[in-house]
């Protein structure tokens, strides 16, 4: 076993200890184009170890990557709708992700990546 395995599963074991707090608090709103890059970095990170043969290091990383998953789905914002159905949840998820392509490729205004799709089309 190699010493700088150990190393990154206490980094990534620290990583899904800070991150627990967020998926406790009710109130916290992290947004998708915080939580989808990171959780795909996860997942990446947790493949690319385990080919190395670093496998604490891959299941340090791939529990990151499903507490990145988990915030996504709990702590995304939510529309304007008090009751919200999985249908609201999958439309606002597609909305934001096409909203952090676009400002991602063309420097799309800010601003709008908390607003519904029916805010915005006005």
């Amino acid at each position: 076993m190699m010493w700088q395995d150990i190393i990154f599963m206490i980094g990534s074991g620290l990583s899904v200890l800070f991150l627990a707090p967020t998926i406790r608090d009710v109130s916290a709103r992290i947004p998708l184009g915080t939580s989808i890059p990171s959780m795909t970095v996860g997942g990446v990170y947790a493949f690319t170890f385990g080919t190395m043969g670093m496998t604490l290091s891959a299941v340090g990383a791939l529990a990151t990557a499903i507490m990145w998953t988990v915030i996504a789905t709990l702590r995304s914002p939510r529309g304007d709708s008090p009751i919200q159905t999985r249908r609201d949840e999958i439309v606002l998820f597609s909305d934001d992700t096409r909203r952090f392509v676009e400002r991602t490729i063309g420097g799309h205004d800010h601003g709008t990546q908390y607003l519904s799709r029916t805010n915005t089309d006005r």
